[in-house]
């Protein structure tokens, strides 16, 4: 009698061991437990750690409350301004009512997806290129809205939208570069312009006080030949004044006999028939030059008188 007392016991103990094994279940901390009893959601949300459930009723489903990280694979659409292009974005949400999440939808992250993908496609086509490359910040808060509008009921928060990369055609990134080299051209082009408008301004300030004192004339000279012979060059090259060579060129011109001076030789630019020519050539207008008055000496005579055989020469 004892001996099948004790055996019914072990046998009890036994079946109690095992059920208890069937019905222990362990939650994490990041995880909550949905239990349907016979088909029914029980009202009561298990939290993490230990919790028992009834072997053949009820049934246990735990929901990862942690934040998901989706990539949307890359979408490819047409902008509003007829550009073809290819988006890529990534996707993080968590789920905040684990009932819904098991009710609602069949399976809350393929559905998470395939919004995400939809989404995608509608904000390219809405959006122009400039906005899908510069105005990124505006993009992923609307496409957040577009997501996050139907997940709600679903029990999922969409936490943030990033659109990770952009792609575009060879010949679009060529035009681009091409617009953009032509934008700094541009912008490189009025900067010099601007530059040498405020030098000549400078250079025209310089010349007027340098006119008021000529010797600050020659001080400049004098600075130049000094920096140019600083630099240890063989070649020296010194400004002289087109003055200055017109000063020589009369000074060279001897005087005559009767203390009048010869006309100088006219050069080849200085003949009325080359100065066209000479003008033209250096792409300057023709000067018209005054003619200065020169005293030519009388033409000599010769008188013969008929008294004396000899030829009396005299001037007149």
């Amino acid at each position: 009698m004892v001996q099948e007392l004790v055996t019914a016991g072990a046998v009890v103990l036994s079946c109690g061991a095992v059920y208890a094994m069937a019905a222990a279940r362990v939650i994490k901390q990041y995880e909550r437990g949905v239990v349907l009893r016979l088909g029914r959601l029980r009202s009561g949300i298990r939290p993490p750690g230990f919790t028992m459930i009834a072997p053949g009723f009820d049934r246990l489903r735990k929901v990862n409350m942690q934040i998901v990280t989706m990539p949307v694979p890359a979408q490819e659409g047409i902008t509003r301004d007829n550009v073809t292009v290819r988006v890529d974005a990534v996707v993080y949400f968590k789920v905040v009512d684990p009932a819904d999440a098991i009710i609602q939808v069949e399976d809350y992250r393929f559905a998470v997806s395939q919004m995400a993908q939809t989404s995608l496609r509608s904000i390219i086509g809405k959006s122009d290129l400039d906005d899908l490359l510069s105005n990124r910040e505006k993009l992923n808060q609307g496409l957040e809205l577009m997501i996050d509008s139907p997940a709600v009921g679903w029990g999922v928060h969409i936490d943030r939208v990033e659109i990770k990369d952009v792609s575009l055609p060879e010949t679009m990134k060529r035009s681009m570069a091409r617009q953009a080299e032509a934008d700094r051209e541009r912008r490189a082009r009025v900067i010099n312009a601007d530059a040498e408008l405020q030098a000549s301004k400078k250079l025209a300030q310089a010349a007027e006080q340098m006119s008021a004192t000529p010797s600050a004339l020659q001080l400049r000279l004098l600075q130049t030949v000094m920096a140019v012979a600083a630099e240890k060059n063989s070649t020296l090259v010194l400004p002289i004044p087109v003055e200055l060579l017109r000063f020589l060129e009369r000074g060279q011109e001897a005087p005559q006999s009767d203390g009048t001076r010869a006309a100088p030789e006219p050069r080849p630019a200085d003949r009325p028939a080359d100065r066209p020519a000479a003008a033209a050539s250096a792409g300057m207008p023709e000067l018209v030059e005054p003619v200065e008055s020169r005293a030519e000496p009388r033409p000599r005579r010769e008188v013969r008188t008929e008294a004396s055989p000899e030829t009396v020469t005299r001037r007149s």
